[in-house]
């Protein structure tokens, strides 16, 4: 069922977007990758609304009343944060939904680039058992042309200095630094740093980076190439719609703002004083 519903089309996608751009592999994959991210475009269209609604909260003078009444009660409040996010209907981990969605698209790339790049007579029938016929003509199109760049897109990646004894993995480091950036930049600012929400988020932003560079850096750099290019434009996607919050990755900019949350509950601190 898998490789019926996944791994064949994936394969299939791959081998037609090579074709079209001429026998260059990684620019399928970084083709192949943009597709995959208009297509789960609404997926980040909810986490998006998602950010908001918790953003949202941090402003509301209901959820304020509620911290102030039971600050001195962790379970009473936590339970009445979920009542809360029940009544407006808050997903406190929407933000996290695109990122769990990608794990079975990352194993389905792998193991569709690993079957791709052919080296054996058994390995090439395997594959064609997965290319539609009536779609493409295994035979025209193999070997495929695994080089790109200085990468063989079928090994990990490194670069090799002849002045080094060693070879730089260039693109897990690239990946690290994406991973962290993409997700500080979706991050939506608490007030309570301490609430469910913001710390899964923040388990998130620290964790998944190094989770994300961990593979880049021992797998196929196929699938290292696509974690970069992903994350690319998904911060190119957050920047268009103006969602992107720059604070989290530098936070004391010179004339900065505070965070639209952090300010709101300032606002509501103001007011009662007055009162």
């Amino acid at each position: 069922m898998w490789d019926t519903l996944v791994i064949t089309p994936f394969i299939n996608a791959l081998l037609f977007i090579y074709k079209l751009v001429g026998s260059n592999f990684g620019i399928a994959i970084i083709l192949f990758t943009i597709l995959i991210r208009l297509v789960t475009h609404p997926l980040m269209v909810k986490q998006i609304k998602g950010a908001q609604g918790m953003q949202e909260m941090q402003q509301d003078p209901e959820w304020l009343k509620i911290q102030e009444k039971y600050k001195g009660d962790k379970e009473k409040l936590a339970q009445e944060q979920m009542a809360y996010y029940k009544e407006k209907g808050i997903s406190p981990f929407a933000s996290c939904l695109p990122t769990l969605i990608q794990f079975p698209i990352i194993i389905a790339l792998y193991q569709s680039v690993i079957a791709a790049l052919v080296s054996t007579p058994v390995e090439t029938l395997n594959l064609a058992r997965h290319v539609y016929p009536q779609f493409l003509d295994v035979a025209n199109l193999l070997p495929l042309n695994s080089t790109f760049l200085w990468m063989d897109l079928g090994a990990p990646e490194r670069l090799n200095l002849s002045f080094l004894p060693f070879g730089i993995p260039v693109l897990a480091i690239v990946v690290v630094i994406s991973t962290y950036v993409q997700s500080k930049l979706i991050q939506t600012p608490s007030a309570n740093p301490k609430d469910q929400a913001a710390m899964m988020s923040n388990m998130m932003s620290l964790y998944m980076p190094l989770f994300m560079g961990y593979l880049a850096l021992t797998l196929a750099s196929g699938l290292a190439l696509y974690f970069l290019v992903s994350n690319l434009v998904g911060i190119g996607q957050y920047a268009l719609l103006g969602k992107v919050n720059w604070s989290n990755v530098i936070p004391k900019l010179p004339g900065q703002k505070p965070a639209p949350a952090l300010a709101g509950r300032k606002t509501a601190d103001v007011k009662k004083k007055k009162k």
